[in-house]
């Protein structure tokens, strides 16, 4: 538009717009006064209504976009890992912005059923155990993976197989997890190195040969479940600080099960909230949301 337009050639290219021109229709069927400056005072008012009702109208497009995806999460509402939880929360909230998905929150698996799953493209299990699920959540659940309708993350708490708060273990869900059964932990945490074993994987895609993970109470199991899992990265036992006479001697930390149709990933870190200041950490996260959550 040139400077030197007068107001009412200015009106008259300002309602060539699609956004305008319905609104300038109208304001040309009001006989518009000679006296110039009222007439740009009303040419500044219309425009500055215009670029309102573009910058609004802007803005709820970008409300109105459909998410990527859909995120269920299963996350305990108290638990000793209320810390984790909470820190992925938070994270959760960022990333599910910049990446365009939406996330809801159930605290129990008295909701999941079928019909509930169906909405959603990816279950993360946020340090919920394998137990003290009701028998609908639990068969909804094994359709969900067996049958892949969606991806599955876990973390940490999942491997927590065996007979806990008179609960027996969930037998399918050990075999889902490799078919191992929880042994023991460090309960005086230990710093250690990760190593990536396969840096092909889309999940791990990013994290170089290893990283470090502070603080962590190793989970041991009474056997490794590389025999039935695909191992993405083990824990490297010789680097723990402080040691520990806990050791499995091949312990895998992340990895999948290519058994089932559903994408899904196990990542065994997860029991503190300062990981989410790893950056290495919140890479995997990342990486394995977009990859388990998409077809």
């Amino acid at each position: 538009m040139r400077d030197n337009l007068s107001p009412r050639e200015q009106i008259g290219n300002l309602s060539a717009l699609p956004a305008s021109r319905e609104f300038f229709g109208k304001l040309r069927m009001a006989q518009l006064p000679n006296n110039g400056s009222l007439l740009k005072t009303r040419f500044c008012q219309a425009r500055s209504l215009v670029i309102l009702l573009l910058v609004c109208g802007t803005t709820a497009l970008a409300q109105a976009q459909q998410p990527k995806f859909k995120v269920i999460v299963l996350a305990e509402a108290s638990s000793i890992h209320k810390p984790f939880v909470d820190a992925a929360k938070v994270w959760l909230a960022k990333e599910s912005i910049a990446g365009n998905f939406s996330i809801d929150y159930i605290q129990n698996t008295e909701k999941i059923d079928g019909a509930l799953l169906s909405r959603y493209q990816l279950f993360l299990q946020l340090d919920y155990p394998p137990y003290a699920w009701t028998p609908a959540a639990a068969s909804a659940f094994q359709k969900y993976i067996e049958q892949g309708r969606g991806g599955w993350i876990g973390f940490h708490h999942p491997t927590l197989l065996g007979e806990f708060d008179g609960y027996p273990m969930w037998q399918w869900f050990a075999d889902f997890m490799g078919g191992i059964r929880f042994k023991d932990y460090i309960a005086s945490f230990a710093t250690a190195k990760v190593n990536v074993e396969d840096q092909t994987h889309p999940v791990m895609r990013g994290l170089g040969a290893s990283f470090e993970v502070e603080r962590e109470e190793w989970y041991t199991y009474d056997k490794s479940p590389r025999p039935n899992v695909r191992v993405l990265a083990s824990v490297d036992e010789k680097t723990y600080v402080p040691d520990s006479p806990l050791k499995m001697g091949d312990h895998p930390v992340v990895w999948t099960n290519e058994h089932v149709k559903a994408k899904n990933v196990y990542i065994f870190m997860g029991h503190r909230g300062e990981h989410f200041q790893n950056q290495a950490f919140t890479t995997l996260f990342r990486n394995a949301i977009f990859w388990a959550a998409t077809s």
